[in-house]
């Protein structure tokens, strides 16, 4: 798969006419289909060392934040317009701290069999988790950045794999 704009005619969530519709997926075959997304969020040394510590006021932030992405993976055709409920075989969230630059990764890995991906799954489960964090720790550090939210990789379906290039 290459990394290319869409076409107007590619565009699955627009008809003919360019009306929203929702993707009929009735007809396709039901697949395996993982995606896994990342996303950072960047903050302060003393914020930083407060996480890693278990020192923030409101309890296990990293905990909390683990919660909150797999309750936003298991929602988002709630949240996203024009995406279908998909029953989720599994959600897992792992983060990565980084010291150097006062960094925590958020990587989601969200698997189905199902007729259609769970990208979306996987980046608003980042999403949700870096948000949390951010909530949980703002009245140490307002000034943190969420920051690189993508997909990293992809499979299933008829597109196949897709795997970012950076």
């Amino acid at each position: 798969m290459t990394n290319r704009p869409a076409k107007k005619s590619e565009l699955t969530h627009f008809d003919c006419e360019g009306n929203a519709r929702m993707v009929d997926v009735g007809p396709k075959p039901e697949t395996a289909r993982v995606a896994i997304a990342g996303g950072e969020i960047r903050m302060s040394a003393e914020t930083y060392d407060l996480i890693v510590g278990g020192g923030i006021a409101k309890g296990d932030v990293l905990g909390v934040a683990r919660v909150a992405g797999i309750m936003a993976a298991k929602r988002t055709h709630e949240l996203i317009p024009l995406t279908h409920p998909i029953m989720i075989d599994k959600v897992e969230i792992d983060f990565v701290k980084r010291d150097k630059n006062c960094t925590i990764e958020i990587i989601v890995r969200v698997s189905t069999t199902g007729k259609t991906g769970v990208e979306m799954e996987a980046l608003t489960s980042v999403s949700a988790a870096a948000l949390t964090i951010y909530d949980m720790c703002k009245a140490v550090d307002k000034g943190m950045v969420i920051d690189r939210i993508r997909l990293l990789e992809k499979s299933g379906g008829k597109s196949g794999f897709y795997k970012a290039q950076d």
